[in-house]
């Protein structure tokens, strides 16, 4: 058998295994491990299984994860989503489908504290859909925004996908992030435009919000100022370069649990659960960079990225007509595989096609975690779209998939307005001080 069918061979199993439901880190470190040592013998994968874990856990740029991480569960626990929320609710709630975008611009705002889609999604879903239900909000246009607004959580700095690529890539998770605020704040104007457009399509689906007196609009902005002034000091900090990505979260955290002990919502338990949380995603994503690590030379030692990025571009298709085809296996895979799972598995295979092309890897990192956003809400597996459904429990999942359709397609607009003005993601950076 020829190195690359081994390659093809290798990552079949590791999907007939995440099937099964092993876990995706575990299932690209047993394909890395035993394809190594078929190709190269049991020395080789017991010291590339020594050196990458050791490579990986000690890496000091990835101790950003569970310090965003922690600073999201804290502010969850202490109740200071629930005032993104209703600072939100307060100014946009009058309008038709205003609850809709509150949600919205919630998700978007917490997506600045976790850095986590799923933590967006439960955390803003546990407030906004009772609210939703109690002033007659379709299920399906409740759901949907909860479910796209989550995904937010994957692009809005601190984006653990921005991490995730930044270490595959050796790109720089500063410019990284700040690739990724424009485009997180025109997605959230998209979302936002398409809850306009389904209610004005049928105004039953998202009915008006109580009218908020202005004084109590302010008393509601206030309330999440302390919240806010953490994300300006914690992305403005890296933007300025008065932090590094590292000392932002690191500071960021601090606060955070300072304002929470300074309120006094924070008590034994929620604190436990907020660090034990922490503790789980952090060895998760740890897990998945080290199965990573041991799976990408697997495939480079199949020539299995090479080979396959020598097919495409022998298609005669052009830069672009390369990028359609690497979106469009994106897209596929999105509707089988979670997010990070996908990263870690198409970077190291699509990343040396993309240099080649010219694109800038900034850039792509930015279009790669929008597609892998739009994977999440895809049937039929759509992280997200399970995520909505544990918190609203009596909403059929065909309503919620119909729900998050027409965000879908803001997405995809989104995605071609990026790849038609690429300066959307490169402005900042690129304006970044140095």
């Amino acid at each position: 058998m020829s190195d690359f069918l081994i390659g093809l061979s290798g990552l079949g199993i590791m999907f007939i295994l995440m099937i099964l439901r092993m876990p995706v880190g575990m299932a690209m470190l047993a394909v890395g491990f035993f394809g190594t040592m078929i190709l190269n013998g049991s020395r080789s994968a017991n010291a590339l299984l020594v050196t990458e874990t050791f490579s990986a856990t000690s890496n000091y740029s990835l101790t950003v994860v569970p310090l965003f991480i922690l600073m999201g569960n804290i502010a969850s626990a202490a109740g200071f989503s629930r005032r993104l929320y209703e600072a939100a609710f307060a100014w946009v709630g009058r309008l038709r489908g205003g609850l809709a975008s509150a949600s919205i611009v919630g998700c978007a705002a917490f997506a600045a504290v976790s850095g986590s889609s799923v933590a967006t999604a439960v955390t803003i879903g546990k407030v906004a859909l009772p609210e939703m239900k109690r002033f007659g909000y379709s299920d399906g246009l409740a759901t949907g925004a909860i479910a796209a607004g989550g995904t937010l959580g994957f692009l809005i700095p601190p984006s653990t996908g921005f991490v995730i690529y930044a270490i595959l890539t050796e790109q720089s998770i500063g410019q990284l992030f700040m690739a990724g605020v424009l485009p997180g704040l025109l997605l959230t104007v998209l979302f936002m435009a398409t809850v306009t457009l389904v209610t004005l399509r049928n105004p039953a689906a998202g009915p008006r919000g109580a009218e908020v007196p202005i004084r109590e609009r302010f008393v509601a902005l206030l309330r999440a100022l302390p919240l806010i002034f953490v994300i300006v000091t914690s992305i403005g900090g890296i933007y300025l370069g008065v932090f590094t990505p590292v000392e932002a979260a690191g500071i960021g955290a601090a606060l955070v649990i300072v304002m929470a002990l300074l309120s006094g919502k924070l008590d034994r338990e929620s604190v436990v659960r907020a660090v034990s949380d922490t503790i789980r995603t952090t060895a998760m994503l740890y897990l998945i960079i080290i199965g990573a690590n041991l799976l990408n030379p697997f495939l480079a030692l199949t020539h299995l990225p090479a080979t396959l990025g020598e097919a495409m571009m022998s298609t005669g298709l052009g830069p672009y007509g390369v990028l359609l085809l690497i979106v469009v296996a994106y897209l596929v895979l999105g509707m089988f595989m979670d997010g990070l799972a996908m990263l870690v598995v198409t970077v190291p295979i699509f990343f040396p096609i993309i240099m080649s092309l010219g694109f800038d890897p900034i850039w792509f990192g930015v279009i790669a975690v929008i597609v892998i956003e739009m994977g999440m809400i895809t049937p039929p597996v759509g992280l997200n779209v399970f995520v909505v459904k544990s918190v609203a429990g009596d909403v059929p999942m065909a309503t919620i998939f119909r729900g998050v359709l027409p965000f879908w397609f803001a997405m995809a607009v989104g995605l071609l307005l990026i790849v038609i003005f690429p300066q959307i993601a490169l402005l900042i950076p690129q304006a970044m001080f140095r």
